[in-house]
């Protein structure tokens, strides 16, 4: 288990890059199938701040979400519905979902994702997702890493055990030489991908497009 343990550094570098930098932009589709509806739901982490700006007024705390070129847009929108929020509560609801329209799609459009529209509260979420916001609350990742790693860890032995079942009959034919060549290159990149992360050889298009700006995520 000790090799297991190792692809845990992986996990953490791969939780933290893809549930708090990515919002929607998943760089390993095979490993862990996301939903494109994190921060894109009503109980999100962005609209959840984006409420409370409304609240008391100041844009500020939401403007952390887009990039700098973007601010002027979004206090923009911002200042357009505090104006539509005096106007009374069915104007105050509609001037609050266009402002958070705006906002999810600014920032998603700088993370390289597609907006499709919000997303009502409740909506399904990975487990691995929930899991991530929770032990950002809890200040632990104990609970995330051993969820995550047991995935990871059974991906690999899957995909381990079918090349080797693969490879006993792949000179029988083509065709099953075929299955085998299929089996192998999965079961690489598999691995590849993953001590590409644990070494932070793969960036998000988050940190590529603020390191180029001068800026790094915190």
């Amino acid at each position: 288990m000790d090799g297991d343990k190792a692809i845990i550094i992986g996990i953490i570098f791969l939780v933290v890059l893809t549930f708090m930098f990515l919002g929607g932009h998943n760089p390993l589709p095979f490993l862990i199938p996301i939903v494109f509806a994190h921060c894109d739901t009503m109980d999100g982490p962005l609209i959840l701040e984006a409420k409370q700006a409304l609240e008391k007024g100041d844009v500020t705390p939401v403007l952390k979400w887009v990039k700098e070129e973007n601010e002027a847009e979004v206090k923009k929108a911002f200042n357009e519905a505090l104006a539509e929020r005096k106007k009374g509560a069915a104007a105050k609801e509609k001037a609050d979902m266009r402002f958070f329209e705006v906002l999810v799609r600014i920032h998603r459009e700088g993370e390289g994702a597609e907006f499709t529209g919000i997303k009502p509260a409740g909506s399904e979420l990975e487990p691995a997702v929930k899991e991530a916001d929770a032990a950002i609350e809890k200040g632990s990742a104990e609970n995330l890493v051993k969820l995550v790693s047991e995935d990871v860890v059974s991906g690999i032995h899957k995909r381990f055990e079918e090349v080797l079942e693969k490879k006993k009959h792949k000179d029988e034919s083509v065709e099953a030489g075929r299955e085998f060549v299929a089996a192998y290159v999965e079961f690489v990149h598999y691995v590849e991908h993953l001590d590409k992360i644990a070494k932070k050889e793969i960036s998000s298009h988050y940190e590529e497009t603020h390191e180029a700006e001068g800026h790094h995520a915190d």
